[in-house]
This record gives C-alpha cells, sequence and structure tokens, in this order.
C-alpha cells in the first residue's frame, strides 16, 4: 500500500507539473516559434531551396583554338548533354573569362590547336574545363556530364582504331562493357532527396533542445528578479516527476510535429519515402525521448534566455558534420566518432536514412535503435541530477535571501 501511494503521489507530482509546462509553452511565444513554427517551416523552406535538384542545360563558353569538323563535333555532342548548354564561342579565353565574371556562364571548355591532329594520330589530347565554384551542385553535374562524354568519344575512337586495322568484325559502339549508375534511395541524384531527410531529423533535435532551453533560462531570470523563487514554476516531490512531467509534456508537442516532418513532407515534395511509417516513426521515439532529457541536462548551463541561442548556434554546425551528412562517418578519427555518438541526432540521421530512403526494417537498424535508447536512459540520469542539484541550490538561495531580508527589516 506503501508503494501504491507513494507511486499515486508521484504521477499526482508529474501531471501537476505536466500542465505547468503545457502553459509555460504555450504562454510564451519563443518557445512556440522553436516548438511549432520552426519545425513546421524549416523542412519546406529548405526543400525549395534545394529545388530543382538536378540542374540541367548549364550555360558554358567552348574555347575552340582548334576550329575543325572534329572539334565542331565534341561540341555538338557537348551541347547534347543534359547538364549542358553551349552559350557562346568565344574567340579567346580572355573574352571566356569576361562572360563567366558578368555570370553569363558557369563553365569554360577550351579545345586545345592541337585536338584534331592528335586524334589522327592516335595521340592522347587535352581538353581543359574550367569552373564556376560558387556552387559545387554545378561543378557535380558538369564533372558527370563530362565524364559520360569522355567515355563515349573513347569508345568511338577506339572502335575506329580496331577497325582501322583491318579487323571492322571486332569493332563495337562504344566502350566493350558499359556501365550503368543506379543510385538507391536517391534516384533522381537530387541534392534535396540527400540532404533533406538528414537535416529534418536534426531540426527535430535543435528545435526540441532550444525551446527546453530558453524555458529554463526564462526561469532562471525569474529567480534573480524574485529571490531565488519562480512564482511560475512547479516541481514534483523527486527530481524524477519533474523531469517525466516536462519530458511528456515536450514529448506531446513533438509527436504529431514529427508525424507531419517524417510522414508529410516527403510526401509533398516527392523526397524518398521508401521505408515503412510504422518502423521510422518508432524508431524515432527513443531520439525524442533523449532529446527532451538532454535539453533539460543542458539546463545546467542556461544563465538567462538568450544563453539557448549561443549554445545551440555553436553545436547545430557541429551535430551537422558528426552526423556523416558532409563527410562519411567510418572516415572520421575516434575523437570525433565518440563525440557523434554521444548525440542523439546522429544515430537518429544514421538510422532513419536507411529506413526511409533505403527501405530497412527496424531490425536492420538496431544498432542506432539501441543507442538511442541507451542514450535515453543515460541523460535521463543526468537531468535527474541537473533538476535536483538545481532546485536545491535555487530553494538555498532563496533561503539565503530570505535570512537577509528579515535582517534588514529588524534593523
Amino acid at each position: 500500500m506503501n508503494l501504491f501511494r507513494s507511486f499515486r503521489r508521484w504521477s499526482t507530482d508529474m501531471g501537476r507539473v505536466f500542465r505547468n509546462e503545457w502553459s509555460l509553452v504555450l504562454g510564451d511565444v519563443g518557445v512556440i516559434l522553436f516548438f511549432f513554427i520552426l519545425p513546421l517551416a524549416y523542412p519546406i523552406v529548405y526543400t525549395l531551396i534545394y529545388n530543382p535538384e538536378v540542374v540541367e542545360k548549364m550555360p558554358v563558353a567552348i574555347v575552340d583554338n582548334c576550329r575543325s569538323a572534329e572539334s565542331r563535333e565534341f561540341a555538338f555532342k557537348a551541347d547534347a548533354c543534359p547538364a549542358i548548354k553551349v552559350y557562346s564561342f568565344p574567340a579567346d579565353m580572355a573574352e571566356a573569362r569576361s562572360q563567366m565574371a558578368a555570370g553569363d556562364i558557369f563553365g569554360i571548355i577550351e579545345i586545345p590547336s592541337s585536338y584534331a591532329r592528335d586524334l589522327a594520330t592516335g595521340q592522347q589530347t587535352h581538353i581543359q574545363f574550367y569552373a564556376e565554384m560558387s556552387l559545387l551542385l554545378r561543378y557535380r553535374s558538369f564533372l558527370s556530364a563530362l565524364t559520360d562524354l569522355q567515355m563515349e568519344l573513347v569508345g568511338e575512337q577506339t572502335a575506329e582504331k580496331i577497325e582501322g586495322h583491318g579487323l571492322g568484325s571486332l569493332a563495337v559502339s562504344g566502350m566493350p562493357v558499359k556501365s550503368h549508375s543506379n543510385f538507391l534511395g536517391d534516384t533522381e541524384q537530387g541534392f534535396a532527396s540527400f540532404v533533406i531527410p538528414g537535416i529534418v531529423i536534426l531540426i527535430l533535435q535543435q528545435s526540441m533542445i532550444l525551446g527546453i532551453n530558453m524555458i529554463c533560462g526564462t526561469s532562471r531570470e525569474r529567480r534573480r528578479r524574485n529571490g531565488g523563487i519562480d512564482p511560475k514554476a512547479v516541481n514534483g516531490v523527486s527530481a524524477s516527476a519533474t523531469v517525466w512531467g516536462k519530458t511528456l509534456c515536450y514529448l506531446v508537442c513533438y509527436i504529431p510535429v514529427t508525424l507531419y516532418i517524417l510522414r508529410f513532407i516527403p510526401e509533398i515534395f516527392n523526397l524518398p519515402h521508401y521505408g515503412s511509417p510504422a518502423d521510422y516513426l518508432l524508431f524515432i521515439f527513443p531520439m525524442l525521448l533523449a532529446s527532451a532529457f538532454l535539453g533539460q541536462t543542458l539546463n545546467y548551463f542556461m544563465k538567462e534566455r538568450e544563453s539557448a541561442f549561443i549554445i545551440i548556434v555553436f553545436t547545430s554546425v557541429v551535430f551537422l558534420f558528426l552526423s556523416g551528412l558532409t563527410w562519411p562517418r567510418y572516415a572520421m578519427s575516434p575523437l570525433w566518432l565518440a563525440l557523434g555518438d554521444l548525440v542523439p541526432g546522429v544515430w537518429g540521421v544514421e538510422g532513419f536514412i536507411r529506413i526511409n530512403s533505403n527501405a530497412a526494417s527496424l531490425a536492420e537498424t538496431a544498432t542506432a535503435f539501441k543507442a538511442m535508447w541507451i542514450l535515453a536512459a543515460v541523460y535521463m540520469l543526468s537531468a535527474f541530477w541537473v533538476t535536483a542539484y538545481i532546485d536545491a541550490r535555487e530553494k538555498r538561495r532563496a533561503t539565503e535571501h530570505a535570512v537577509e531580508t528579515d535582517k534588514i527589516a529588524t534593523h
């Protein structure tokens, strides 16, 4: 019976904390912005920025120093590439550079004067390409198109050489072995399809932590104004009731937001969404739990409302790199791997991309799934400690302030 009464009291305290935290969330415009508006708007903004996913018909200039039938054929084939549109034929490189500086073109192809002669004599020829590097996506498309064009020309030249030696029966059209790339999870080879599934996971984590820390920073400011007492705070009899009451509030806020981001955003923008919704929604739950506990752990560092911005702005770029979106995790040093293992969003990005883009099952992402549950347990304990420490410290300060006030009143 004592155990039952203790649990009932604990549940009642947790419910009081939940209701109070809910009122704090809805009563703070800044928290509403980061809990709801940011997760709802950012995926749309990011996806629109990266659309169209594949750039086509990018203008280039061809400086033809050879001016032969062979060089004109090369220019014709280059113009036929989906990514390239021949904009002009400048007389020299100086004119071509002027067009690039003016923003008329994004690349320059320079054909050497010896191009036709090198082909006729069987020597290796060199065609120079100069790219305007303000957007890596354009460079990647240029490089892919020119590589395909190079392989096509090599196949044609090889077939002509074989036929020229009287071995026409052995000549083939194109390369003897032709390869075809299949990009699993990103069939369009688009930048949005590649980066958005990872970014939305980090948006969930960072916006939640930012909102939690903003609530705590505001509470600390109220305590300083009221002698160590926050008139809007409601704490449970134990740190666990306080932490779980707040966590339940944050999960109630984020479950519908998560459903919107992970389920409907891919549908709206036709991003990869091959996995089972049940699998990735179950998978992401421990990440939300770990993020809520991590946010409450970071409350230790919140001195005022603005402290949340400093921490989140500093960590967002770091977490983006640690997630493996910009650099593969297997190529990182052990130090960075260990640091990334402590971030729930890093495991969330890895597992969600596997489920969402490559149709992996929950069992096939068991490593990341277990890691997030472990982080949730670790950060839960740290949140208990931080909450208990802050409550004890603020109660001590409130008592000291009351004693000093009584002394002043006595004198």
